[in-house]
């Protein structure tokens, strides 16, 4: 039994291998959102560091899809990685994520680690105009406000939440780690940080939940290192809902304009209960 555990960082996700493939932690409140379960960004950002952490992969995280299966609930955990195929720089891993002694799937991830080698690089994506995140206001004293990964992640934004029925869904946020310097699972975390999509169009009428998604890690963990606690911009726009399920797209972009990742996600909502069980 081992123990692995990223030096200097709080709110650190401590695993703990109790076998091959097989993983524990512990996911304490502050991961959790109001309603209970485990917030859907720390799950993104399990994945990644399970595999950061596991003997047989190679390389660094690439790409992954999350398919949000049934809700967590806070507290101890059981993880499950298996490899599917490993070539000469791509490997292909399954992640699953469980409430602990249960054999009910909350989290199913499929990821691509790869290394990474030295090729020619280009864009074509431009960083959008946006404020500078130091004009924008600080959040309020956080208190008892630690959903959300609040607690871990700062966000500075024009928007309030929730947010009003706009018709214009495109929104900019910044966004930093308040606690440790950015790398490949934080960033995954950022990933699941936004309202959803359907607020925009429809208000708070809604309630929504993300059922799959898409992270698209381009920047290397050398890269992405080189941000360090600074803010990240996430240009966030949705496109179609409809039959209770609607989309969101991001990209998240160092303030230098480098492009460091980008998102796909499908989200169900249905109608708020004008009636909610105390």
């Amino acid at each position: 039994m081992s123990e692995t555990e990223t030096p200097g960082q709080t709110h650190a996700m401590t695993l703990t291998a109790v076998g091959p493939g097989r993983w524990t932690t512990l996911a304490g409140p502050e991961w959790a959102n109001p309603g209970g379960g485990l917030w859907g960004g720390y799950a993104i950002g399990l994945c990644i560091r399970v595999l950061e952490a596991e003997p047989e992969a190679v390389g660094e995280a690439l790409s992954l899809t999350l398919t949000f299966a049934a809700g967590l609930p806070s507290g101890e955990l059981d993880i499950r990685t298996r490899r599917l195929r490993q070539g000469g720089s791509i490997g292909v891993w399954e992640v699953e994520l469980r409430a602990a002694g249960s054999e009910d799937v909350g989290v199913h991830a499929m990821v691509t680690m790869a290394r990474r080698p030295a090729t020619p690089p280009f864009a074509f994506a431009r960083m959008p105009d946006a404020p500078d995140p130091e004009s924008l206001p600080a959040p309020a004293n956080l208190g008892g406000a630690t959903h959300y990964g609040a607690a871990a992640l700062e966000r500075r934004t024009r928007d309030t939440f929730p947010p009003t029925a706009t018709g214009d869904s495109r929104t900019l946020t910044w966004v930093r780690p308040r606690n440790a310097p950015l790398d490949k699972a934080l960033l995954g975390m950022i990933a699941d940080n936004s309202p959803p999509r359907a607020f925009y169009a429809l208000g708070f009428t809604v309630m929504s939940t993300t059922l799959t998604l898409t992270l698209y890690l381009h920047a290397t963990a050398a890269e992405i290192a080189e941000v360090g606690q600074d803010f990240v911009l996430i240009e966030y726009e949705g496109r179609v809902g409809g039959g209770g399920a609607s989309d969101e797209r991001s990209s998240y972009w160092s303030r230098s304009g480098k492009l460091l990742a980008t998102s796909e996600q499908l989200a169900w909502y249905r109608p708020r209960s004008p009636n909610p069980p105390e």
